[in-house]
């Protein structure tokens, strides 16, 4: 029988929305006061896909996350597309994004015991995430946390139901805001610094929680890090980020075979090798520029050891790489003296 006129078959909207990324973000620039901190950025993500996002602090990797989702203050001037699923977010009504974030998107923050409510036990505050975006009540919201808490590894689950942020240790805190995260069940979860100030063994058991349960779930995982090391085994494409700018991205065995941008090559050289022979770390000199004092051209150029006379004047763009990735570099590919002697510098080695 021949479709009515205008309407698609369902299995034509599910194929094209299936070949479509899940979410995308062109031409986003982010002003504070007059003061531009996000530049320019481009990025999509794929369904059930892994994307780690380094950089120094001041790149702006949380910024462009919290303009994604609506959650910067009003000081804050965004421009440019925000799509999720074909919908554009940015200057969505408030009631729509409240349906979206923690339903369709959920974040962790980087920081757990600021991000809990210290006077409400941890379980009530799961269980407004499960009512809110699940419609659970009464005991079926227990029974749903509890599996959660038992899913991220948190032990005597029952029990932490009741307990209160301050109760618990810094890894069992992140724990619960995993399991808060993943109570909507969302298509995108953004970890935004998700091991700060955690020892290396919790740090792995975190990192490797979150892989496990995006490949189980089928989520996309977007890992926000200062660290290239921590995204290393958790992330098939890596976005470098610097001064507000995406600089470099690739898949990660790109990153570490091939880096093509000198600030890249920079973070790999000062990781330690976690096998072979000891080698001198090489710090990258000087600072992250401040956003009101961003040099004209490149913004690594005042601390780039390639650094020509055209790239302090010059903004490079993203160009394409031989091995399929993406830099923004006028000097070319590094040299065999400029490439990390380690490749495998991840926490998990």
């Amino acid at each position: 029988m021949a479709n009515l006129a205008g309407t698609t078959p369902a299995s034509a909207l599910t194929a094209a929305r299936s070949s479509q990324p899940l979410l995308t973000i062109e031409g986003l620039t982010v002003d504070f006061s007059g003061v531009q901190v996000i530049r320019g950025i481009d990025l999509t993500v794929a369904r059930g896909e892994s994307i780690g996002i380094v950089g120094e602090s001041g790149s702006g990797k949380s910024v462009t996350w919290l303009a994604a989702l609506g959650l910067l203050p009003r000081t804050a001037t965004v421009s440019g597309s925000i799509r999720l699923d074909g919908e554009e977010l940015r200057g969505a009504a408030a009631m729509r994004l409240d349906r979206i974030r923690g339903r369709r998107v959920a974040m962790i923050f980087q920081d757990p015991s600021s991000a809990l409510n210290p006077v409400i036990r941890i379980g009530r505050q799961v269980g407004e995430v499960l009512a809110r975006h699940q419609g659970l009540s009464g005991s079926s919201i227990r029974a749903e946390a509890k599996r959660l808490f038992e899913l991220v590894g948190l032990p005597d689950a029952e029990r932490r139901f009741d307990a209160y942020p301050h109760e618990l240790s810094g890894g069992q805190n992140q724990r619960v805001m995993i399991a808060t995260a993943l109570a909507g069940k969302p298509d995108v979860l953004v970890a935004d610094e998700p091991t700060t100030a955690l020892d290396a063994t919790i740090q792995a058991q975190i990192l490797d929680l979150l892989t496990t349960i995006r490949r189980e779930t089928g989520m996309a995982l977007v890992l926000i890090s200062h660290d290239l090391g921590v995204v290393s085994e958790t992330c098939e494409r890596i976005m470098v980020m610097y001064g507000g700018l995406v600089v470099e991205t690739a898949p990660s065995e790109s990153i570490f075979a091939s880096p093509r941008h000198p600030y890249t090559q920079g973070l790999l050289a000062a990781l330690p090798p976690f096998e072979g022979a000891l080698r001198q770390l090489v710090p990258i000199e000087g600072q992250v520029p401040e956003p009101e004092n961003m040099p004209p051209g490149c913004p690594f150029a005042p601390r780039c050891p390639q650094r020509m006379a055209v790239c302090e004047v010059t903004i490079p763009r993203l160009a394409q790489t031989e091995a399929g990735g993406f830099s923004a570099c006028i000097a070319g590919p590094a040299t065999e003296a400029q490439k990390p002697l380690s490749l495998k510098t991840s926490v998990l080695a």
